[in-house]
């Protein structure tokens, strides 16, 4: 396996996911207030605080990222 050949690959995969991430912007932003409002002073963030806003971001990454390899 070639060096370069890994290396172009990521690149590729990185090209991906900046598009895939911003078909999820409303996603992403819903689930990065969650986390801010919960970890607001010096609280830290527990474990499936914000669940529901992480399944709905993982979804949207799941469904975007199954429409763009067509």
């Amino acid at each position: 396996m070639s060096g370069s050949n890994v290396w172009t690959r990521n690149r590729e995969k990185m090209r991906n996911f900046t598009e895939i991430f911003s078909k999820c912007a409303d996603e992403a932003a819903a689930y990065g207030k969650c986390v801010a409002a919960t970890t607001a002073g010096r609280q830290e963030l527990q474990k499936d605080l914000c669940a529901k806003e992480f399944e709905a971001l993982k979804n949207c990454f799941v469904k975007a990222a199954k429409r763009h390899g067509r």
